[in-house]
């Protein structure tokens, strides 16, 4: 028999690859082939697959372009290879970090909706008399020519009243009547700015009378007086001179022009919000919603299910094919016109819906799709391009997949190999893993315990290979979520949530109950409503009901809300059964940070300690440096070229902007004169180039950083580093960061947590860890509820409840729930089969 080598014809020849902790590694990888990249979370596989391949690839691209340009991407640093040989060219689809804004749809990122524009515009049906067609542009809220002047293409109006503005009228000025005012020294100024005017800012607000409250609240008059602020024992207290606001200027001027995320979501609260009256909130111009198409206007397809879409344009098709002999030329013109672009539309549909994504709709806000979901869009770009021979980094394409899903996605990778590409891609999914034609495993740990080539060759291989972790949970039947743990008795809960008239997205008036005190995994298919459930519903819902007792890793820390956020809070849920619950903690794939300087050590706050250490030093002391001169945030100790971010972007023109190394301090962030205190012999760039686990062994002696770090090295993040920038941690690192810093807290057994998909970009080592942490949670007292697809966290849940039985539309419903074998047994279920699949590998194991 030929060896697996001699079976291939043409390879990528990778030789001395160390970028990051990849230590000189030699690999052949088939071309033409499928070939996935494993290793357990930050073992180096995307090193090699995307920091170098896709990097060298990305390189040689650049120097074939115009020598002005690549003047512009000089500093682009090339990876650290000694060379490849046989290297095509390469497309990367990696996971997007960025955040959408509210004007991003699922038309524009698959471009569907310019074919769409440009429909109606070559072939819609124009009211009588028209004698010039509407440009495509005229069709899109996203330009001048087409979006509603009123609304300027949201669709909806923001305005304010007495009431959204003043919630209790029983209050005083004095006592915080006027809700919408900012808090702190701002709200006390405009109070007692009142108080000068001669307004009565202790007498309850409804009291007032109706020339002074509507005053209070909607002048424009911004009047400057003589302020003599109360005496406080503790202050020194002067006259100033302030200025006047009134809440409605205050949050129609702070709405419109904050870049705030936060504060933006925040005077949200107190405006009402509604469709715009002139385009009843389908965002056109009247002269654009009057073109038709068949008796339909571009927002009504827009808002149609792809699936109904697919219908209604193949119900065309066949429509103009019989009448087309009956039509003068002008009419056979258009009609032409109209077939291609209902063909190109109905090809691309296809794809989407090939995908499992036929519940979408062209105008659904990007900002509301699972990260599945989105990844899943971005390949049907791919399938389209009609590339060949190049090859094709996919960065972990089953992350947020139902297991059913995965099927799909299997056949659309095919499709792309056997157009003649090959498929590089970096995956922790077994079944995935089992279908691929090559594996390149990297290990055998994470960080600098990792970075070797285990294993390069056809699967079944792998299994002789006793240092590979992957192989336990390919071939050994290997149980994630069970590995490492004591085998559990689902737990008892202790009582029930009840919650009913769940009325948001595809959920419609349902009813559901929750058992709390236990772990519970919320599952189906993408698309069937358990984000909305969980991460929608429940948690507005609760957050409504504990007030300030809700705590937001994501709110607390970072302004990460997309535009829209405040848009999309539908209808709360009626919920019985809470009374033990005293604090909800939510934990997202948010980003913890949008730009280079958000990074490890600054979110879980261990840096501060480590800046406090470093200012306690005898060379800090000697030259009077403080804390802060060991901020990269402030003036002082950090670098004046890239204010101590270590990374300066550059504007490729047509390219995406990227970030570089920083010419002058080489990305450590720091001056000089800072760098020349060390601690221990480490500089503060050093410590942050450190990795959770190397940094754990550092520390010893200091117990508030060694415990912000055992919590990172709980949850499978040994090998991040402390300064590894918040915009190259996938969504799943970022959760995990963020329950990270949640463990450091004390727990009280009153908590409950609410998780998206934790386990997304982990491999199934790493997924046993994180349960580890979970089940911990639940043994101190508190209720976890998880949405999740991974069957090997479903099946050591306490109680799951699944949703379905399909994705859109025809999900939305409760299909089971019960203790996952129960589940395992309920025909009507998609994720059934799977658990019981499990289950039973579970007993052979």
């Amino acid at each position: 028999m030929d060896s697996p080598t001699k079976q291939m014809k043409t390879f990528v020849e990778v030789r001395g690859a160390h970028q990051n902790n990849l230590g000189d590694v030699n690999v052949d990888i088939p071309r033409d082939a499928f070939v996935v990249f494993t290793g357990v979370s930050g073992s180096g596989k995307s090193s090699l697959a995307f920091g170098t391949i896709y990097a060298e690839a990305q390189r040689r691209y650049f120097e074939t372009i115009a020598p002005y340009a690549r003047r512009l991407i000089a500093q682009l640093p090339a990876p650290h290879v000694g060379e490849i040989r046989g290297l095509p060219p390469a497309v990367a689809l990696q996971q997007r970090r960025g955040e959408p804004t509210s004007r991003s749809s699922v038309g524009t990122l698959t471009t569907l909706s310019n074919s769409l524009r440009m429909l109606f515009s070559r072939a819609g049906d124009y009211p009588e008399g028209t004698t010039e067609f509407l440009d495509s542009d005229a069709f899109s809220a996203n330009t001048q020519a087409g979006a509603c002047p009123t609304c300027h293409g949201i669709g909806v109006v923001h305005s304010v009243s007495e009431s959204s503005l003043v919630p209790d009228d029983s209050l005083s000025i004095k006592e915080g009547a006027v809700a919408a005012w900012p808090g702190a020294w701002q709200g006390k100024n405009y109070r007692d700015i009142l108080a000068v005017l001669g307004y009565d800012v202790n007498k309850p607000w409804k009291k007032l009378s109706a020339k002074d409250r509507e005053w209070i609240l909607f002048t424009k008059e911004k009047p400057v007086v003589t302020v003599h602020a109360e005496r406080e024992a503790h202050r020194i207290q002067r006259p100033y001179q302030g200025t006047y606001m009134s809440a409605a200027v205050y949050v129609m001027h702070t709405f419109a022009t904050t870049d705030s995320a936060t504060l933006r979501k925040r005077v949200a609260r107190f405006m009402d919000t509604a469709n715009c009256l002139d385009c009843k909130g389908k965002r056109l111009k009247p002269e654009s919603l009057a073109v038709k198409f068949h008796g339909y206007d571009i927002a009504e397809l827009a808002q149609m299910p792809l699936a109904e879409l697919r219908k209604v344009l193949g119900a065309v098709v066949e429509k103009s094919t019989t009448s087309r002999s009956k039509a003068s030329t002008k009419q056979c013109s258009r009609s032409e016109a109209a077939t291609l672009i209902v063909d190109d539309l109905i090809d691309r549909i296809d794809l989407v819906n090939q995908l499992g994504l036929d519940y979408l709709s062209m105008d659904r806000a990007i900002s509301t799709l699972s990260a599945g979901e989105l990844q899943r869009l971005r390949l049907t770009t791919l399938l389209r391009s009609g590339l060949l021979g190049v090859i094709y980094v996919l960065d972990e394409p089953s992350a947020g997949l139902h297991p059913a899903d995965t099927e799909s996605l299997l056949n659309v990778l095919m499709q792309l190999k056997d157009a003649g590409n090959s498929l590089f891609v970096v995956d922790h999914e077994m079944d995935l893993v089992r279908k691929a034609d090559w594996i390149v495993d990297i290990g055998p740990g994470a960080g600098d315990a990792g970075g070797s080539l285990i294993y390069s060759g056809l699967v079944p291989g792998l299994a002789k290979v006793e240092d590979s972790i992957t192989r336990r949970y390919l071939f050994d039947g290997a149980n994630s979520a069970s590995n490492g743990n004591k085998i559990r008795k689902p737990r008892v809960p202790s009582t029930w949530m009840k919650m009913r008239n769940i009325n948001r997205h595809n959920l419609n008036d349902l009813s559901v109950e929750i058992p709390l005190g236990v772990l519970t995994v919320v599952t189906g298919v993408s698309g069937s409503g358990k984000s909305t459930l969980v991460s929608g519903v429940l948690a507005d819902t609760l957050n409504e009901r504990l007030g300030m007792n809700v705590e937001n890793e994501a709110d607390e820390r970072e302004e990460e809300e997309s535009e829209d956020a405040e848009q999309d809070n539908g209808q709360l849920a009626s919920v019985e059964g809470i009374e033990s619950i005293r604090r909800l903690v939510c934990v997202n794939q948010k980003p913890i940070g949008r730009t280079p300087r958000s990074n490890l050590a600054t979110y879980t706050g261990l840096f501060d300690f480590i800046r406090k250490r470093y200012a306690t030093t005898p060379e800090a002391k000697a030259r009077g440096y403080t804390a802060g001169r060991f901020s990269f945030n402030v003036s002082g100790g950090r670098c004046t070229t890239c204010e101590g971010e270590g990374f300066v972007s550059i504007e490729l023109l047509f390219l995406p902007s990227v970030y570089a190394p920083c010419s002058t301090c080489h990305g450590a962030r720091y001056n000089e004169e800072t760098l020349q205190v060390t601690y221990r012999d480490k500089t503060i760039a050093q410590v942050l180039d450190m990795t959770v686990d190397s940094a754990s062994e550092f520390f010893t002696d200091l117990p508030a950083v060694t415990r912000s770090l055992s919590a990172l090295r709980d949850v499978g993040l040994g090998y991040l580093r402390l300064g590894q920038p918040a915009t190259e941690l996938s969504g799943g690192e970022a959760q995990r960061v963020k329950l990270a810093t949640e463990l450091q807290r004390e727990q009280h057994g009153t908590t409950c947590y609410l998780l998206d998909e934790p386990t997304t970009g982990l491999h199934p080592d790493d997924v046993a860890k994180l349960m580890k942490q979970l089940h911990a949670l639940v043994d101190a007292g508190n209720t976890v509820i998880v949405v999740e697809h991974d069957m090997d966290v479903v099946t050591s849940a306490d109680w799951v409840i699944d949703l379905g039985p399909g994705a859109g539309k025809d999900g939305g419903n409760v299909v089971a729930v019960g203790l996952p074998k129960d589940v395992a047994k309920v025909s009507g279920s998609r994720t059934a089969e799977y658990i019981a699949r499990r289950l039973n590998s579970n007993r052979r194991s």
